[in-house]
């Protein structure tokens, strides 16, 4: 029997580890968007199939609520996401989500600028790099590219 502990322990914690990442990402968001944005409405909609609840807000001034949130000048995109204690600017691909909440740096929120073809909501094949940036108080430095 005692053979069996090690891979008792290590499947106990990966499994609670696995439990704890998912634990980890927020079930509620907040997305402020233009009411004709229809990628807007995409990207909420994907968001929801991976379990959170977004809560659309389509009669507020977008710059003053990025403003608020301390993005940086010239990084905006079409939306912009509250969602836990981070900001989400833009088409930001999931996989970048997942590594905020996993990861919970210590920035104001992270952001894609523009809107890149092939990013969640955005259809068409990936043309480019895209460089996911983190941000807090209008600065910027590099999270992620891919």
């Amino acid at each position: 029997m005692n053979r069996f502990a090690p891979t008792l322990f290590f499947s106990t914690a990966l499994l609670l580890g696995a439990a704890t990442a998912q634990a980890a990402s927020p079930t509620e968001a907040t997305l402020y968007k233009n009411p004709q944005c229809g990628c807007c409405d995409e990207y909420a909609r994907q968001l929801e199939e991976r379990g959170v609840s977004v809560t659309i807000v389509d009669d507020v001034e977008l710059g003053k609520v990025k403003e608020r949130v301390g993005l940086p000048y010239g990084l905006g995109a079409c939306h912009t996401i509250e969602m836990g204690e981070y900001v989400i600017e833009g088409h930001v691909p999931f996989v970048a989500v997942e590594k905020l909440f996993e990861e919970r740096p210590d920035t104001g929120g992270i952001g894609l600028a523009g809107m890149p073809i092939g990013t969640p909501g955005m259809p068409g094949p990936k043309q480019e790099d895209w460089n996911v940036y983190q941000f807090r108080d209008g600065e910027a430095n590099s999270f992620m590219t891919f």
